[in-house]
C-alpha cells in the first residue's frame, strides 16, 4: 500500500452510508497504551523509542490482522506525506511534528490505525462511518485484546492504564463523534448548544483536532476525564449527549425550511454556483460552500450529488490531497487553481437548489 494509492480512495469515514450519516460524519474510539518497561515518550531516549518501534513492529507481525496492513515509518516521511496523513485522519499533528522514531500501523480500508511514539508509546484509534459508537468499540476492544496479548501495558489496579497525560490515566478512551451541524450554525445557536455541553465535561474540537479550526461546520464532540470512569460510562455518557445534538441540528434544519426557505435556498444555490465555476478557491472558502451544499443534498435541495462525494471533497481538496493527486508540489496560487478544476469535475453535472 502506497501512499500515492491511498489519495486515490476513500476512507471508512468518510463512506456517508452509516447510521444518521446525513448529520454524524464519523464515529470514533481511539486508547492510549504504554508498554510497561520504558519511561513514557517524553523521558525516552532516542534508543527507547527506537526500542519502542521495534517492539511494536514484531507484536504486530505477529498478529492476526490484514495481510495488507503496512507499518509506516513516520520519520523518514517528508512534509507533504505527513500533512497528508493528517488530513486523513490517520495520524495526529503531534505524531507529524515530533522526533526522532515514530510510526504508524496503517489498516488499507482505513477502519483503524496505530500511532507509535506520539504523546504514549502507543494510540490506537478505530473510524466507523455514522453513528455507530457499538461498532467501533467492539472493533477497537479486539484489536486492543490482540495487542495486549503480545506486548504489557502499564498498568496498575488502583490508577488503571498510566498514560503520558492525567486526563487519560485510567481507562486510556477517548469516545469521539464528528457531526455537520450547520444549521445550528447558522441559526446562532452553535455556541449556546456547545457551552451546555462543556460543563459536562464534553469536549469540543475541530476537524484536525484538538487546537484546529471549526471548518466545514465539523465539529468533533468528545469525552475529556477518564480517571474513575468504566469505558461503559464513558460510552454511555457520549452516546447520551449525541442524539440530543442531532435532533437540535434536525430542528433548526427544520427552521429554515419552513421559515427562511428563501434565504436557504438561495445561499445552497450561491455555494453550489461558486464551487462549479470559480477558477481559483481555498480550501477554507471550499469547506464553507461544501458545508452549505451538504446540507442540500441531504434536505432534498440539490440533485444528482452523492454525499459519498462530498464528503470525499472535503479531504481531497485540503493542500496535500490535491498535491498527490496532481503528483507535484503546487504553490498555494496553483492550488487554489487546481482545488477549482477538481470541484468542477465533480460537481459539474449537479442540478442547483429546487425552488419548491
Amino acid at each position: 500500500m502506497k501512499l500515492d494509492d491511498l489519495a486515490q480512495k476513500t476512507g471508512e469515514w468518510m463512506r456517508g452510508d452509516g447510521p444518521e450519516s446525513d448529520i454524524v460524519m464519523s464515529s470514533r474510539i481511539r486508547l492510549a497504551r504504554n508498554l510497561a518497561e520504558f519511561p513514557f515518550v517524553r523521558k525516552c531516549t532516542d534508543k527507547d523509542r527506537i526500542a519502542i518501534a521495534a517492539a511494536v513492529r514484531r507484536a504486530i507481525d505477529a498478529l492476526p490482522l490484514s495481510s495488507d496492513t503496512e507499518y509506516v515509518d513516520v520519520a523518514k516521511l517528508g512534509d507533504l506525506d505527513r500533512q497528508f496523513l493528517m488530513e486523513r485522519q490517520l495520524i495526529s499533528h503531534e505524531l507529524s511534528e515530533t522526533e526522532g522514531a515514530r510510526a504508524v500501523i496503517l489498516d488499507p480500508q482505513e477502519r483503524f490505525s496505530i500511532m507509535v511514539n506520539e504523546e504514549d508509546h502507543l494510540r490506537l484509534q478505530v473510524m466507523q462511518s455514522g453513528l455507530d459508537l457499538t461498532a467501533a468499540w467492539k472493533r477497537m476492544n479486539e484489536l486492543d485484546d490482540l495487542l495486549e496479548s503480545k506486548l504489557t501495558y502499564a498498568f496498575t489496579k488502583k490508577l488503571g492504564y498510566l498514560t503520558a497525560c492525567p486526563t487519560n490515566v485510567g481507562t486510556g478512551l477517548r469516545v469521539s463523534v464528528m457531526l455537520h451541524l450547520p444549521a445550528l450554525v447558522a441559526t446562532k445557536q452553535i455556541d449556546k448548544v456547545f457551552r451546555a455541553f462543556n460543563k459536562i465535561n464534553v469536549a469540543v474540537r475541530g476537524l484536525f483536532g484538538e487546537g484546529s479550526q471549526f471548518m466545514g461546520d465539523l465539529y468533533q464532540v468528545s469525552n475529556q476525564m477518564t480517571l474513575g470512569k468504566s469505558e461503559e460510562t464513558l460510552m454511555q455518557r457520549v452516546s447520551e449527549v449525541i442524539p440530543r445534538l442531532i435532533d437540535y441540528e434536525r430542528k433548526a434544519r427544520e427552521f429554515l425550511i419552513n421559515e427562511k426557505r428563501d434565504d436557504l435556498n438561495d445561499g445552497i444555490s450561491r455555494a453550489l454556483g461558486i464551487l462549479k465555476t470559480a477558477k481559483k478557491i481555498s480550501s477554507e472558502e471550499t469547506m464553507h460552500y461544501l458545508s452549505k451544499v451538504r446540507m442540500g443534498v441531504n434536505l432534498g435541495l440539490i440533485d444528482n450529488v452523492r454525499i459519498p462525494t462530498v464528503n470525499k471533497l472535503f479531504i481531497h481538496t485540503q493542500p496535500a490531497h490535491l498535491q498527490k493527486l496532481c503528483g507535484q508540489k503546487l504553490s498555494v496560487s496553483a492550488r487554489n487553481t487546481e482545488r477549482a478544476n477538481y470541484l468542477q469535475q465533480h460537481l459539474s453535472d449537479s442540478v442547483d437548489p429546487k425552488a419548491n
